[in-house]
This record gives C-alpha cells, structure tokens and sequence, in this order.
C-alpha cells in the first residue's frame, strides 16, 4: 500500500486470458487507485484478443488497452492473479520490467517470486478477497463499483460458493462486498446467465465425446478446432464445459480438452481435496488444488491418452493413501 500510495502513474494487468477474478481484481484497483488521484491504466496481457463481452457491466472494462499498446511512463506495475512471467505474456512482461517497483497480488501458490513486492495468499478464495484488503490500507471508502468488481472475482474463483475453497472467512468477505452494494444478483446473470448459442452448442458436442475412466471416479471430453469452426465458438464460450463435466454424481476429478492449432489447451476439475494442479504441473501449467490448466504439446489424440493415464495415476494413489 506504502509503494502504491507513493506512485504516480501506475499499470495494472491480469494473466493471459483473463477471467473473473484478474479482470475483478484489475478494475477493483483502478477505481482505488484513481480516487487518490493516480494516473492507472489497465492493459491486456494478450496482444490481440479483446476482454470477454460478459465484462462489460463492470465499471471501467472498456479502458483496457492492449499491452503492446502501452507506451507511458510506469512507476509501479501491479500485477494481479498472475504468479509468474509464463501467465502474463511477453508483452506484459516487459512492462513489468520496465516499470520502477513491481507488485504482484495473487492467490496462486508460487515457489519463487516474481516482483519487488509480493502480498500472496493460497489460502485465499480469490484475488480480489486480497485486493479488498489492501483497497482499506489506501484509505479509500469502498463503494458499490469496486464491491461489484471484488464480488465478481469471488464469484467466479467459487463457482458462486459450490466450491470447496469457501469458508467462513469467504462468506465474511462476500457479505461485506454485498453491504457495500454489490448486487450478487446483477453478477449471476452478467457472468453466468448470458451464454451464447454456440456455447450451448459445444456442450452437445462436450456430452457425445465424454468418456467415463477409473469405473466412473473420472471424465475426460474433448473439443477439436472443426467444432468450434461448425459452431462459430469463440474461446470464451468453452469456459462453462469443465462444469458442466464436473457435476456428473459420481465423478471425482474432470478434465475438458480443447484443441488449438500446435497444442492442446486442458482444464482440471476436482470434487474433494485430489490436487489436479499436480497433474497440471507436469505440463508446465498450474493453479489450485482442485481447479487448475495447462497446454500439452501434442495432438489431441495423444493428450486424451496421456491424461486419462495421468488421471488414472492421481486416483489410484489417493486409493493407496
């Protein structure tokens, strides 16, 4: 708070594809930061994707620049969500860089530090729990855009409070982001009532390809690039599928496939305390216990193969244990 409150221009940024929780977590903290009078800018770590349309109702979405576009001074670079220089891209990257002091807030649990100064926390629910707590150390009153931006997040990284992840202090900090006056209401229908024709349409598809492993403890789907051509999908509109395989009684770990043009982009899902970030690590990727992502270098084929093996490893040791 001491650095940020020192800082005169400062730039704020998500990982790569953000979500919920990094987009809550980014715009929470330019409302903050330009209340004390800052100069904030708030970049997208990919150099040509623009932010998902479902954003839009937050206060401030539509002053994201992309960050190959950002060619101001930086003071401090405040990196949120993200816990390495892999998830933030080359371009953000070498704003980080650039920029005089680095911060980084984050939930993700991360072995070596990325910036000057690092307020991260595994046990948090989500980004934006950790942003509300240091928004109270600047000083600034809170009010009902920056508790919309911070109950976002929270509801995204909690799959609105069905995740394993919630507990009493979560509950607290959802409470006082809804008596500060955001709308959980407002934020259900934005985030998860707004789905388009093409994601209902890959679900179909999701459903005709699952195959249930390990005598329906696992399920593993998959999504090629014809699919999502036939459809007209775009990548947001495979963010829902990982649930939608998740939910199936009886099944304990998921794992939601989709193929790009050189790799294979995987999400893991997982009911109870299985650490699928394990598996996720194996391929250079990464997140939590039970929600984690990685890319597999290889074909779709190929990586169907290797997870249901990975995946048929992880339950047979938790059978061990």
């Amino acid at each position: 708070a001491a650095c940020l409150l020192k800082s005169t221009n400062v730039c704020i940024c998500g990982h790569t594809s953000p979500d919920g929780d990094a987009v809550g977590s980014a715009l929470a903290m330019r409302l903050a930061l330009i209340a004390l009078g800052k100069d904030v800018t708030v970049v997208l770590a990919d150099d040509k994707a623009e932010l998902d349309a479902k954003f839009d109702f937050l206060p401030g979405s539509d002053e994201y620049i992309h960050a190959n576009a950002y060619k101001g001074a930086i003071d401090t670079f405040l990196c949120v969500d993200a816990p390495n220089a892999e998830r933030l891209g080359y371009s953000a990257t070498k704003l980080h860089a650039k920029a005089s002091k680095s911060i980084t807030v984050d939930h993700h649990a991360c072995a070596r530090r990325m910036s000057d100064l690092s307020y991260t926390d595994p046990d948090a629910a989500s980004t934006t729990i950790l942003i509300w707590k240091l928004i109270k150390h600047l000083g600034v009153n809170v009010g009902k855009d920056i508790a919309t931006c911070t109950l976002s997040g929270l509801m995204t990284d909690t799959g609105s409070f069905q995740y394993q992840n919630v507990d009493g202090h979560t509950v607290e900090m959802a409470s006082e982001m809804v008596s500060a006056g955001a709308c959980p209401n407002e934020i259900s229908v934005n985030l998860f009532q707004r789905r388009s024709i093409a994601s209902i349409q890959l679900e179909s598809i999701a459903i005709k390809n699952m195959h249930l492993i390990c005598d329906g403890r696992a399920v593993i789907s998959w999504i090629d690039m014809d699919d999502m051509k036939r459809t007209g999908a775009v990548k947001a509109d495979t963010d829902t599928l990982i649930n939608l395989l998740r939910s199936i009684d009886g099944v304990e770990v998921a794992c939601m496939l989709k193929e790009q043009k050189d790799a294979t982009r995987g999400s893991l899902r997982s009911k109870d305390d299985k650490d699928v970030s394990a598996i996720a690590a194996k391929f250079g990727g990464g997140g939590h216990r039970a929600a984690a992502g990685f890319t597999f270098s290889g074909s779709l084929s190929k990586a169907i193969e290797v997870l249901s093996e990975e995946i048929g490893g992880l339950l047979e040791e938790d059978a061990i244990r």
